[in-house]
């Protein structure tokens, strides 16, 4: 993961924010189970990057591109691994993954910086007699909430939100804004909908009949497990039959299109504007890069990691890191490859007739 390099600004006040966790550097080690070099007492107030740290800050150190910063930060301390410890001159807390123990910290720090809104219905919001809403959720301003939706508790719908006929939300979930949920789309507990996502519009399935495209029902619905998050206009469609499935822990990016019938296994990370075609199948714990488009009716397996920009058109049926595309060159030198490729097969004829004299002249030898 890159370093963070946005310092947060406009900090909270201590007491509000911290509470009820605790200031001091020695908690926050305690917190993330980090060895603790430094004061203890040393009083912690919010996080920053390395460069831009001042005292009162908390850093961390994950991308070795940015170690050139560790020897002069300001920061009252810094999250690293063992290998860096001596190269600190302040305080330091010790993790074997600084990225994972500055998400922690960062959530502590701040876990009152969007404070949950208050339990109701806002005045301008549409709800259905015959839908059932917890009465610790909250439903904002011109949200539309139609009838046999189940809401439950401490669930968040920010404002402009579009629930559909017979949707589930599960426990905690939280909707920011302008969010569709189209009819009968389950979603799990804790999910995290960002502005703009739909989920549950109609798959792309059209028949064609002599030359007139012909709507096929898209009968299917889209389940969505717990601990999910969802980016800002993504749109996962419907399966056509059976449900589109987003198992536990996915973690979706911006404009990501799920097509319909596609399965995306528990606690798999995909990056913005990726486009996965009907019915394919990705496994469990993979990482699929920018861009990356993946064709239909395929399956990739678990722990499989697809980098930017790739395009993936089999079956991939063993874990490890897969790539494709071409890197950015100069214009003048990628016209000189692109000739060569299309030069590819003529010169593999050649090479193959080569091949096969050569073995004539080796027999009669």
């Amino acid at each position: 993961m890159r370093q963070h390099r946005r310092s947060l600004k406009n900090k909270p006040d201590v007491q509000q924010v911290l509470s009820p966790f605790g200031v001091t550097l020695g908690q926050l080690a305690e917190r993330i189970g980090g060895e603790l070099y430094g004061d203890a007492a040393c009083v912690v107030t919010g996080v920053a990057t390395l460069q831009g740290a001042q005292p009162g800050d908390i850093t961390f150190l994950a991308n070795p591109r940015y170690r050139k910063y560790l020897a002069s930060t300001r920061a009252s301390a810094v999250i690293l691994s063992p290998k860096d410890k001596a190269d600190c001159a302040t305080a330091a807390v010790v993790v074997a993954n600084p990225y994972v123990g500055y998400a922690r910290v960062a959530a502590l720090l701040y876990a009152d910086r969007e404070r949950a809104p208050v339990a109701g219905t806002h005045p301008t919001a549409c709800v259905s007699a015959d839908s059932r809403v917890h009465e610790s959720s909250s439903i904002g301003p011109c949200c539309v909430i139609e009838a046999d939706v189940n809401i439950a508790a401490n669930v968040s719908i920010g404002p402009g939100c579009f629930i559909g006929k017979g949707a589930v939300i599960g426990e905690g979930s939280r909707f920011l804004a302008n969010v569709t949920l189209c009819h009968g789309v389950h979603i799990g507990k804790r999910a995290l909908i960002h502005p703009g996502a739909v989920i549950g519009s109609d798959g792309f399935g059209i028949a064609n009949d002599n030359g007139v495209w012909i709507k096929v029902p898209q009968l299917g619905s889209v389940t969505i497990g717990d601990d999910v998050e969802i980016g800002a206009n993504t749109t996962i469609d419907r399966g056509a039959l059976e449900d589109t499935v987003i198992e536990d822990g996915v973690k979706l990016d911006n404009q990501i299109q799920v097509a319909h019938n596609v399965r995306i296994g528990a606690h798999t990370a995909i990056a913005g504007c990726v486009g996965i075609a009907g019915s394919a199948h990705i496994g469990r714990r993979c990482t699929v890069g920018g861009g990356v488009g993946i064709s239909g009716h395929l399956e990739i397996a678990d722990d499989v990691h697809i980098t930017g920009m790739s395009f993936v058109t089999k079956s991939i049926k063993q874990p490890g890191v897969y790539s494709s595309g071409i890197p950015a060159d100069t214009n003048q030198q990628w016209h000189k490859n692109t000739v060569r490729f299309r030069q590819l097969d003529e010169m593999a004829r050649r090479l193959k007739a080569l091949e096969d004299m050569l073995k004539q002249v080796q027999k009669q030898a």
